[in-house]
């Protein structure tokens, strides 16, 4: 077997695209941007409407990922690399379940729902600092862009050191060789 299920492969893109979207939204405009700001509630709306429905694609991404056959994992030629390069898929799931379990921590801890979704009309906190989860929300986004800095030069390394095809494997076509 050559490729990964299509619908992973979407999900994948899906995702990733969805994944630098909210980091980029969370750590350079929402964070540099005051609670008194009234497009901050806009800016929290569309960020943590990106993290709920990244959460529901990752349960979906678990499910194929866990039902369907797909290629044995990509080898370096180095035992430990390869150990890594099979580590690192599971720990940014986990990063991700964490991202969006700990934006949800945020949200019911400060009452951002009905005030971002409600049309409440309640003002935003005057800040979410000492906020529990969103200091590990913080921590855990530094984690993620790290680990995704990590697996894009991975699989850059793959393409063009190692030339061994691997972008063919989450891309669309034919599941298995002629």
């Amino acid at each position: 077997m050559a490729r990964y299920h299509p619908a992973l492969v979407a999900l994948h893109w899906i995702m990733a695209l969805m994944i630098i979207m909210a980091l980029f939204f969370g750590k350079v405009l929402l964070s540099a941007m005051p609670n008194s700001d009234p497009a901050k509630v806009e800016g929290l709306a569309g960020h943590m409407t990106i993290g709920l429905v990244l959460g529901g694609l990752l349960v979906l991404r678990l499910g194929v990922r866990l039902l369907s056959e797909s290629p044995p994992h990509a080898k370096t030629g180095t035992a430990f690399l390869d150990r890594v390069g099979a580590a690192t898929h599971w720990v940014m799931y986990l990063l991700v379940a964490l991202m969006v379990a700990s934006g949800i921590g945020i949200a019911m801890s400060t009452g951002l729902f009905p005030i971002v979704f409600g049309g409440s009309g309640d003002p935003l906190p005057e800040s979410f600092d000492g906020v529990a989860p969103r200091v590990a929300h913080g921590i855990v986004s530094t984690l993620l862009l790290a680990l995704l800095a990590l697996h894009v030069l991975a699989a850059l390394y793959h393409q063009f050191v190692l030339r061994d095809g691997l972008f063919r494997r989450m891309w669309f076509g034919r599941r298995k060789p002629e």
